[in-house]
């Protein structure tokens, strides 16, 4: 952490005036400004970052931890670890930090996946397969529609732990290298704080060393990034679940979006609109070209099984085509999480 910020031209004269083992006011403030800065210039939300249901504020993605590794030169590399079973593929990885420049490892992350999480270890399945599989590899989830207030089910069966191998791994290393950018950037706590919210004697310090941000005013808080059309139709996808499983309602949707993007009054109108348009969709019972269709737009998880919730007998009474619809399912979510 200490090689991170000496890097900081502006600042390394202050820096080795310190006693070893210390970091001066100046670096912290710097290092914290430039995560931010990072953060609102680069970073992109839904993509290098955002914000997770029930979570107060932003997390950091994978893109997220690439763009800060790139801004402080940290090359990572992995030490695997296979704790693999007969019955699952495990995986534990240290993801070390080094400064490209000196070649000195600045810190550490360890991760670990494994085909028995709950994402994994099932799939669902359409009613032949899951009749014919044994009772032991097989389970009807339950779950409560608080919309609709009635319960469902959902046929699912085990999946093949070597099927998901290379998954598992790249989940491992995934984790691995968030918790090092976070071990070394010592970015944890940026995502939900301002610079304005720090104690008022760093705020004094980081007014008198950087004139420019003293001439936008001590209190102004730092305008966040808006979003695209095309970031902003794919956030929909997810707003949308959010809101149709009764995780947040509109208003909590919004005070979550606040805190890591400024949207348009458009925007806003779009995500009040949301509850509307669910209405209409319930109403309206899609056919297999639909869903078919839905399902190869899907771009992520929370996409693919809003798409894969529309495959019911309701919709589809043909069960071949039923079976067919969970196939393409099943390819997509295999091509999401290569």
């Amino acid at each position: 952490m200490n090689t991170v910020v000496a890097l900081q031209p502006q600042h390394s004269a202050l820096a080795q005036t310190q006693a070893p083992g210390r970091m001066a006011v100046a670096d912290i403030i710097s290092h914290v400004a430039m995560v931010q800065e990072v953060m609102r210039a680069v970073m992109k939300p839904e993509v290098h970052y955002g914000v997770i249901p029930g979570t107060d504020k932003p997390t950091l993605y994978k893109q997220g931890a690439e763009v800060l590794c790139m801004a402080f030169r940290v090359a990572d590399s992995y030490q695997v670890e296979d704790l693999s079973t007969d019955e699952i593929v495990r995986y534990r990885v240290t993801c070390t930090g080094v400064h490209q420049g000196t070649g000195l490892v600045l810190g550490t992350g360890m991760g670990e996946a494994s085909s028995g999480e709950e994402k994994y270890k099932w799939r669902k399945a359409y009613k032949e397969e899951f009749e014919s599989t044994p009772a032991n590899m097989r389970r009807e989830k339950k779950g409560f529609n608080k919309q609709k207030k009635e319960s469902y089910s959902t046929y699912q069966v085990r999946t093949e732990p070597a099927d998901l191998a290379n998954t598992i791994l790249k989940m491992a290393n995934k984790r691995a290298k968030i918790a090092m950018t976070i071990n070394v950037t010592a970015c944890g706590d940026m995502f939900g704080q301002d610079l304005e919210d720090m104690d008022e004697a760093l705020r004094d310090h980081l007014t008198r060393h950087n004139p420019e941000g003293a001439a936008a005013g001590a209190n102004a808080k730092p305008s966040l990034p808006g979003q695209s059309d095309e970031e902003f139709k794919k956030n929909m996808l997810i707003w949308t679940k959010v809101i149709k499983t009764g995780k947040k309602d509109v208003d909590g949707v919004l005070a979550a979006v606040a805190t890591v993007a400024t949207l348009t009054e458009d925007q806003i109108a779009a995500i009040r609109n949301i509850p509307t348009e669910l209405a209409k969709a319930t109403a309206a019972v899609p056919n297999y070209a639909q869903i078919a269709d839905a399902i190869a737009k899907a771009d992520t998880d929370d996409a693919l099984d809003v798409a894969g919730s529309l495959i019911t007998e309701a919709a589809i009474p043909d069960e071949q085509q039923r079976k067919e619809l969970h196939s393409k399912y099943d390819a997509r979510r295999a091509e999401i999480n290569a």
